[in-house]
């Protein structure tokens, strides 16, 4: 059976249209009631039960028509039980190194074989083989899921708040170019923006 992964680059909470064609995406050919696990490792050590109350309560509206998904939070405890249930799951952005290494654990291609993986920002990141930090503002390495190189939130205002000032999104895309295996196709993505990877 057929993995698909729906990479975003992030900002689905602020682009309505974009949000609905990533469910739509995530949520196709699983039913009208699909078991859905969130996961948000990637914000530990914040309250996950916080986040999926959140989430789960702005994104009901970005559902397809007609279907309802059984919501699930995600634990760190329970997560491969939890996951061997599901149909499909979300995999929220944040920090990659909390995520990663939770991920690292498990065989991907068996862990999350014959469901429908939605990753966004972070979580897109730490499946790649390489990508560029937006918060370290430096390229590195992720899990390597997908032989791809992703640059998350490309030419956005992301951390133009920062006392860092504004990323310079040329000198990142060239950075990430010139990094590590250089042979890789390169995903730099705007927010709200997503591709999908099929295992």
């Amino acid at each position: 059976m057929m993995t698909k992964y729906v990479m975003n680059s992030g900002g689905l909470k602020s682009q309505p249209k974009a949000a609905k064609a990533y469910f739509a995406e995530l949520l196709d050919g699983l039913g009208n009631e699909p078991k859905l696990l969130w996961c948000f490792f990637a914000t530990l050590p914040d309250d996950p039960e916080v986040r999926f109350e959140k989430y789960t309560k702005l994104f009901k509206d970005y559902y397809p028509k007609g279907v309802y998904p059984l919501n699930e939070n995600a634990t760190v405890e329970n997560f491969a039980e939890q996951v061997a249930v599901a149909d499909a799951i979300y995999l929220h952005g944040g920090s990659t190194k909390p995520l990663y290494d939770i991920l690292k654990q498990y065989d991907l291609s068996k862990f999350f074989a014959g469901k429908n993986i939605g990753t966004t920002s972070a979580s897109s990141m730490v499946l790649s083989k390489h990508f560029w930090g937006c918060d370290r503002r430096e390229p590195g390495d992720g899990l390597g899921t997908f032989p791809i190189k992703f640059l998350a939130h490309y030419k956005s205002d992301y951390g133009a708040t920062d006392q860092s000032g504004a990323i310079d999104w040329e000198a990142a895309y060239e950075e990430l170019a010139q990094y590590g295996d250089t042979s890789l196709p390169m995903h730099a993505l705007k927010e709200g923006e997503f591709i999908v990877m099929n295992e």
